[in-house]
This record gives C-alpha cells, sequence and structure tokens, in this order.
C-alpha cells in the first residue's frame, strides 16, 4: 500500500501535530530548523511576493467569495501573498480554513482525540525501521511511540522536504491564518480536529496498520516520498489542475484497492461537507474567502466541480 508516502500533503491536521514533536540534539547531520517568523522574514518575503496556488472565484446570489487550494509546507520566501492572492483577501469578510493552526482549541480537540486511540502494536521489525528513520530525521526518541504509529510515520512523512527549505512552519494555512487575523477578519475552521483525524486513521479494521507502516516506510527509505513531494510542490507552485488531475499516475500511491478506499475516504468523502461548509457561510451574505488542500480541488469530486453543481458560477483565476 503506497498511500502513506503522500498523506502528508492531504490533512491539516499534521500541522497541529508537527507542531508540538520538538527536535533532538543537533548533531551536524539534522536538517537545517526553519529560520523564525520574525518582521526582517516577512519584509523579504513582501519584497519578492508571487503568486503560487490555484485560485477560483464563486459567485451566487449577487456576491462573490473565493476558493484557494493550499501547500501545507511552504519555503521562507513564500509567506506573503502574490497580487492575485492578496487582491482576493482585500475582497473578502471571513477566512476559512480546512483548520485554523492558530486556534488553540484544535490542538486541544486533537490531543484528546489522539488520547482516546490506542497506541496500537507493530512488529519488531518494523519499530526498529521506524526508530531509525526517526532518529535520522532529528526527533527526540522520547516522543517515538507516544500516540497511534500512523501519526508518528506521518510526521517523518511531513518533514521529508526540510533540506529543501520546506517546512510545516512556512505552510499556506499558517500565512493566511496569520494574514486573516492582521486584516480584523474571522478565521473559522471548515473541519473539525476529530473528523482529520479520523479520516487519517480511520476506525478498527479499516486499514491493516501494520500494511500500511510498512509500506510508508519504504516510501521513505527509497526517497519515494520526497520525490512525490517536491513534485506535488512544483504541480501546487504552478498551479498545474491539469497534472493534478493526473496524480494518481505519479504519486505511486493508488496501486491497491486499499489504496483507493483509503483516498476515498481522506478526499472524495470529505469533499462535499467541505463544499457545503463553504457554501453555508457564503449564503449567509459572507464574502469568504476559503482555503483547503490542493488535491480538494482535483476532478468531478473537487470542491470547485461541487460548487458548481450547487449553482455557483465558479471562475479559475490562476
Amino acid at each position: 500500500m503506497q498511500l502513506a508516502k503522500t498523506v502528508a500533503g492531504i490533512c491539516g491536521i499534521l500541522l497541529l501535530f508537527f507542531a508540538g514533536q520538538g527536535r533532538a540534539a543537533d548533531t551536524g547531520a539534522c536538517p537545517p530548523d526553519p529560520e523564525p517568523l520574525t518582521p526582517e522574514l516577512f519584509q523579504a518575503a513582501r519584497a519578492q511576493a508571487q503568486d503560487r496556488g490555484p485560485l477560483w472565484r464563486v459567485s451566487k446570489d449577487g456576491h462573490s467569495s473565493y476558493l484557494y487550494g493550499t501547500l501545507h509546507v511552504g519555503k521562507a520566501q513564500w509567506m506573503a501573498p502574490g497580487p492575485l492572492l492578496a487582491a482576493a483577501l482585500r475582497q473578502t469578510d471571513m477566512m476559512g480554513l480546512e483548520l485554523d493552526p492558530l486556534d488553540e482549541s484544535m490542538a486541544r480537540e486533537m490531543a484528546a482525540g489522539l488520547a482516546r486511540r490506542a497506541p496500537g502494536e507493530i512488529p519488531a521489525s518494523l519499530h526498529e525501521r521506524l526508530r531509525k528513520l526517526w532518529t535520522a530525521a532529528c526527533l527526540p526518541g522520547a516522543t517515538l511511540g507516544q500516540g497511534p504509529v500512523q501519526m508518528q510515520l506521518f510526521t517523518l512523512m511531513f518533514m521529508v522536504g526540510r533540506r529543501e527549505g520546506l517546512h510545516a512552519a512556512y505552510g499556506s494555512e499558517l500565512m493566511l491564518a496569520m494574514l486573516g487575523r492582521s486584516a480584523g477578519l474571522p478565521v473559522v475552521s471548515l473541519e473539525s480536529a476529530s473528523l482529520q483525524l479520523d479520516a487519517l486513521l480511520g476506525g478498527d479494521g479499516d486499514v491493516d496498520e501494520a500494511q500500511v507502516i510498512d509500506a510508508g516506510l519504504e516510501g521513505l527509505e527509497t526517497d519515494q516520498t520526497r520525490l512525490a513531494l517536491l513534485k506535488s510542490v512544483q504541480v501546487w507552485e504552478r498551479a498545474d489542475m491539469a497534472e493534478l488531475a493526473r496524480y494518481p499516475e505519479w504519486c505511486d500511491c493508488m496501486k491497491t484497492e486499499a489504496d483507493r478506499k483509503l483516498m476515498k475516504r481522506l478526499l472524495d468523502d470529505r469533499n462535499p461537507d467541505l463544499a457545503r461548509r463553504i457554501a453555508a457561510h457564503h449564503s449567509q451574505g459572507r464574502k469568504l474567502f476559503a482555503a483547503v488542500g490542493t488535491l480538494h480541488m482535483a476532478g468531478p469530486q473537487g470542491i470547485p466541480a461541487l460548487l458548481a453543481g450547487m449553482g455557483y458560477r465558479v471562475e479559475r483565476l490562476r
């Protein structure tokens, strides 16, 4: 099962989980930490700001909202909106994110959800492979084994781009959450932390945990996870929706029926509720800026298509 190789690009819950992992002592071989979010960093980003990621205007009932496809990791120089994105933000009066990473209640909800889940057991051979990768990623050994094993795996996958400067601290959601607050916009979460945990981890018997862990470790050990992430970043930067629609062909993540079932739970099964939440805010007269992971935007089950089916005029801006 290869889906675990790219799941870190799908759910915002990992932003909250990742932030609490800490770092082991640096032996000189560790990837660099992200730079602090200082005024100087934001000033440098503004000086070279470019539009990245797909953007739509969605209109109904005499007013418009905006829909933006996000990336859950990013680079320091991306921490400022490009001209199109900035213009869209100026025309809105509310922001909706998959999960608001600055909402402390989301972190509490996630911690409670994880506490309700058993850590799980995997064969000793898989645990040893996981431990080696955990150590190589410079994560503190004391945190290994805390919470479900799949979350430990997803944490590792979320970090594979650090040597290329891709960090969760520079993800789209964090930038947007800060921009929304600085502009005085109300910022709401379009999902709950518990819903995203259920999508990531499933229920009892939904997946063979050992199989997921083995496939995910293989992707990390062979560098396939990092390569898939880098391609995903390039596709997102260009807002190349045609290439994104071919994601199953190049992600190496939908080879089996189990893979496809898990991907359906992570994407297609969540998209209708996300579209309905966006529509609910818009129907109340709000000019919403809705930002959701880019993989939720592709194909006939993507959010733009679902909103079009609900009577919205959907215009691609980028």
